[in-house]
């Protein structure tokens, strides 16, 4: 299936989805009419039946229609979470039409990753963004999800084996969109409509020792003076024993009132996690009905939700059972007879901290898989929308002859479908690319392109290639270069810190080859020192246990090419047709025949002098 049928799929979904809730609406419109009815034709009834027979009759009209009113409520709520699944169910197809096809306006901006410009490759890479490779594959309703795939698109440090889990887990993911979506429409749903949540705070709460001992030593307190006012008022009631049980529950209810901060406390607190609760519940609970017939590595990766004895959904339907008894004392009237009778508060409040603790030895556990579900599942999520798109090899060592880095059809995912793919190869560590061509013919979009390729790949998701074959790489850049007014900073300076830093990274020792790209070198300073020390550091960089990619207008310095044979020409080419510069991206060897500066300036107006 190509992308365009699975967008088209998904639309007719969409379509479906559109209709069926405007029926359930209309269903849903009948059932508020019917509830009136029910309340008019019941109280017509009950006076009706008062009048003509007696009071039993209209008591008995009342019971009856309560009884109604009461189906035609719980019917009419099944509809609206029914609409209210089909509506959330929409979003989440339009974000995919969106995703496919790059409409950034429609795309949601779930979580924000600014990019860090200390980090080696993340800024020039685009990984991160207002329009970056993050947001694009972000499907994450948790921070921690969301986090660990941009973890993952920009890890300095590569792990071939962990690489490879990744990848099988997302091969089995890939085509599991009705999994994929059900997670997250549940996830929804049980945050009351919001799109996400932050899971840190309910790790945070659990990571809190509760007091548990204090609870424990005033509920057994309470519990026995609330025993013995039982007591002294059956005796009271029944025989000629003195009205004692109002001393001895004035004295409970000062120790009750003296110490009910710490039960309100640990109520207030839990409450306002009671979503993040059932969210958690519901997404879990999914995962504990599915089947793991064919994805062995998937039941692997979940394997702490399979445990009959401790599945998730069991402690956290113990915890909103005692969370919903808790919220009975949000009345204030029910919660203090509630509490003048028995020690409520204190009684949950103690459940609460117990299972508390048994969460907090469990729930960690929990939470790092779901994580690493949701970036799993958004890398497998580019796999579908892409089927073109392959998975690639990425192996260690390399075989005699067999490239470092190889590449068929290789395009930038962030681009549109119809954008040119090149083919590029290198063949040993190393060799250095110098990448000449004129402006705007396709330079630093190559490099981005084969970046962020190896970024996804060693991500473990899908790349935009017909083929791709790479040894696993550390990565580096230095290509969006800023200067600093308030640092005192000046961009050539701020170049050269970024250019060192790279060969101090490619003099590493590490068990990873570095790969780099470096986009227009030393143009913060003339051209005669720009062409001596771009000569001196491209000597430097050839040879190294690396290999990388140098965009240049300097067309002196694709002569190293006759000198050393590591560094290796490659270039873009334009042509004019009429009064418009036209570029075709394709890549080719050799150095860039062509300039075309000067064209451009006189196309917009400028002057142009002669040498």
């Amino acid at each position: 299936m190509t992308r365009e049928r699975r967008l088209n799929a998904i639309q007719s979904q969409i379509r479906r989805l559109e209709q069926q809730t405007q029926e359930l609406q209309a269903l849903a419109d009948r059932y508020a009419w019917l509830r009136l009815a029910v309340v008019a034709a019941g109280l017509a009834l009950s006076v009706a039946a008062y009048l003509a027979v007696g009071p039993w009759p209209m008591v008995a009209c009342l019971a009856v229609a309560l009884a109604a009113f009461g189906v035609a409520v719980w019917k009419h709520r099944r509809v609206q979470e029914s609409i209210a699944r089909h509506r959330i169910l929409q979003q989440l197809q339009k974000e995919q039409v969106a995703r496919g096809s790059l409409d950034w306006e429609a795309m949601p901006a779930t979580f924000p990753q600014a990019p860090r410009p200390e980090h080696p490759f993340e800024a020039d890479l685009d990984l991160t963004g207002s329009r970056s490779l993050h947001r694009l594959l972000d499907r994450a309703t948790t921070h921690g999800g969301s986090r660990r795939l941009r973890d993952w698109l920009a890890e300095p440090e590569p792990n071939l084996g962990e690489i490879r889990r990744r990848q099988a887990l997302v091969g089995e993911l890939a085509p599991r969109f009705l999994l994929r979506d059900r997670l997250a429409l549940n996830a929804i749903l049980a945050a009351r409509g919001y799109r996400t949540w932050r899971a840190e705070n309910l790790l945070a709460w659990l990571a809190e020792h509760p007091p548990e001992e204090t609870l424990r030593r005033w509920l057994v307190l309470l519990a026995g003076l609330a025993a013995l006012n039982a007591l002294l008022f059956i005796a009271n009631r029944l025989g000629p024993l003195p009205p004692w049980w109002q001393l001895t529950l004035a004295v409970y209810l000062v120790l009750w009132l003296a110490r009910s901060g710490v039960a309100t406390a640990a109520t207030n607190e839990a409450a306002s996690l009671q979503g993040a609760f059932q969210q958690l519940r519901a997404a879990l609970a999914q995962l504990e009905r599915f089947s793991y017939r064919e994805t062995p590595h998937l039941q692997e990766l979940c394997a702490p939700f399979l445990d009959r004895a401790h599945r998730p959904s069991a402690y956290l339907g113990n915890v909103n059972r005692i969370l919903a008894a808790m919220g009975l004392r949000t009345n204030p009237v029910l919660g203090l007879l509630l509490n003048a009778v028995v020690p409520w508060d204190f009684y949950f409040a103690h459940r609460l901290a117990r299972v508390k603790l048994e969460l907090a030895r469990r729930a960690p556990a929990w939470m790092e898989v779901w994580f690493e579900l949701e970036a799993l599942g958004s890398l497998a999520n580019l796999a579908y929308l892409h089927p073109e798109y392959t998975m690639p090899l990425l192996q260690e060592g390399g075989e005699e002859g067999r490239p470092v880095f190889a590449a068929r059809g290789l395009g930038h995912p962030l681009l549109p479908a119809s954008k040119v793919r090149n083919d590029f190869s290198v063949v040993a560590l190393g060799q250095v690319g110098i990448l000449t061509g004129s402006n705007m013919a396709g330079k630093s979009v190559f490099m981005k392109t084969v970046g962020a390729n190896l970024a996804l790949a060693q991500a473990g998701g899908p790349v935009d290639a017909v083929a791709l074959e790479s040894l696993p790489f550390r990565l580096f850049t230095s290509m969006g270069i800023a200067d600093s007014v308030t640092g005192g900073i000046s961009y050539f300076y701020a170049e050269v810190r970024r250019l060192k830093a790279l060969l101090t990274e490619l003099q590493r020792p590490s068990p990873l080859p570095l790969f780099y790209f470096v986009d227009e070198i030393l143009r913060g300073t003339n051209n005669r020192e720009r062409r001596i020390g771009s000569r001196a550091y491209v000597r430097a960089l050839a040879g190294s246990r690396g290999v990388g990619l140098i965009a240049t207008h300097d067309l002196e310095l694709a002569k190293l090419a006759e000198e050393m044979p590591q560094v290796r020409n490659l270039h873009f080419r334009d042509h004019l047709e009429g009064s418009r510069m036209v570029f075709d991206y394709v890549l080719r060897p050799g150095p860039s025949p062509t300039t075309n500066a000067l064209r451009i300036m006189e196309l917009e107006g400028l002057p142009v002098g002669e040498d």
